[in-house]
């Protein structure tokens, strides 16, 4: 009964739409909006999830798991109902691209694989520091809660606590009412509980590592769409997160990615958005620039030199 009650508390976003085609999208909420409380909660009758052409109010999620196609029964023995919610990963679109129509557009399964591979890839000497496989498990199951609750993007106006209030019940059902009654998962079950924890609180240095590791993979994906899109996307908006990457090294990556984009662009010519912050983010790198062995702020001193030495 208890984990009957716990379970009814489980939402996604909603408008009614085709369970055959769900769409749970991938974005931080933290736009300002009136809290929802209880109101996050499930209704007895039609499963509503995600609409594919518009998206709803915040205050209109609801969510009846026993309306899904094929209902999780309680206290399973095994990982199968566990397994058959995150196959949802799998056919949920970000919503980032759905947002600019984007043609067979990654999968919430799809942005942490890659970011799974690149937590292994980590550079020295950052990755001395880290428990890299820690960093991949992390990568593996940060938006794990997505496959039910869907998501919640800024433009939604639902509060970031609300967010992780909502994600969290998720998180609790997932691995404490399915995978816990499985017999030999309650492990494993707390194992991806903590790590999700982890990665929400942002407080280790493996945390902090996938955070960005999460906005690399974005920028790249960014980048990616724009070229295939041979100048008519413009995904510019999307570099805001790219000024929040904390780490030297990811920081690193994150340049190449903008030189790239920025070859790209000049070579269609024309001006993408988001110039402002790439520029902005490769003059820390320009700004140093070695000229003969000198940089360019000294090569600039010693012609500023010359020149007082020639009007002597």
């Amino acid at each position: 009964m208890e984990r009957a009650k716990r379970a009814a508390h489980l939402v996604v976003n909603s408008s009614e739409t085709d369970l055959s085609s769900p769409s749970h999208p991938d974005t931080d909420a933290t736009a300002a909006a009136p809290a929802l409380g209880e109101q996050w909660s499930v209704q007895q009758g039609k499963l509503r999830t995600p609409s594919l052409k518009k998206k709803t109010s915040a205050n209109e999620d609801t969510i009846v798991l026993t309306t899904l196609p094929s209902p999780p029964p309680a206290n399973p023995t095994n990982p199968m109902p566990f397994l058959h919610i995150i196959e949802r990963l799998k056919t949920t679109p970000r919503e980032g691209w759905r947002r600019f129509s984007i043609p067979s557009s990654e999968s919430i399964s799809d942005h942490m694989y890659r970011m799974s591979i690149l937590t292994m890839l980590c550079p020295s000497p950052l990755r001395q520091k880290l428990d890299i496989p820690r960093c991949t498990l992390l990568a593996l199951c940060h938006d794990m809660a997505e496959s039910l609750v869907g998501d919640i993007t800024p433009v939604d106006g639902v509060k970031k606590a609300e967010k992780r209030r909502r994600e969290g019940e998720t998180m609790d059902y997932l691995t404490r009412e399915l995978l816990g009654a499985a017999t030999g998962c309650e492990e494993g079950g707390r194992l991806l509980r903590e790590a999700w924890e982890e990665y929400e609180d942002s407080n280790t240095l493996e945390a902090k590592f996938v955070h960005d590791i999460d906005k690399l993979e974005l920028v790249i994906q960014m980048m990616e769409y724009e070229r295939r899109g041979q100048g008519k996307v413009d995904l510019g908006e999307f570099l805001r997160v790219a000024d929040k990457i904390e780490m030297e090294g990811m920081k690193g990556w994150c340049r190449e990615v903008l030189r790239e984009r920025e070859e790209y662009w000049r070579g269609v010519e024309k001006e993408p958005g988001g110039t402002d912050i790439a520029k902005r983010l490769l003059g820390r790198v320009d700004d140093e620039v070695q000229v003969d062995g000198k940089s360019a702020e000294e090569e600039e001193d010693g012609k500023a030199n010359m020149d007082d030495a020639s009007k002597g």
